[in-house]
């Protein structure tokens, strides 16, 4: 067979596979509003209480404000949340995207709160 005609026929797959994961929102997700980031911390951490929070304009990450004054840090992991409870004060740098937050953690790293200015 010629290899043209594998090679096309190939991409047209990868597309079409592509097109499909894309029309049933597939391998992301984001942090649609407050109370969703809210649920998002209780369930991660656990024995955490969410008071209110703060969503990135992008839905990639919040801060979550607990009732006991520890803050969850959270970040959008492909369809998943993945979070980490902080202690005041945060290790923050404003950018002209938004907030960074140091997570203190190498693994988990900073997060940026797209549009965010101040918690």
């Amino acid at each position: 067979m010629n290899p043209f005609v594998v090679t096309g026929a190939s991409i047209v797959a990868i597309l079409v596979l592509a097109a499909i994961a894309w029309g049933l929102k597939l391998g992301g997700g984001e942090i649609a509003d407050e109370a969703q980031a809210m649920r998002e911390a209780e369930a991660i951490l656990s024995g955490f209480d969410a008071e209110r929070a703060v969503v990135a304009s992008d839905g990639q990450a919040a801060l979550v404000h607990g009732r006991d004054g520890s803050v969850a840090l959270l970040k959008q992991h492909g369809v998943h949340v993945a979070g980490r409870r902080l202690t005041l004060p945060l290790d923050t740098t404003a950018s002209p995207e938004g907030l960074i937050v140091a997570s203190g953690e190498a693994r988990f790293g900073s997060v940026l709160l797209r549009g965010v200015s101040g918690v």
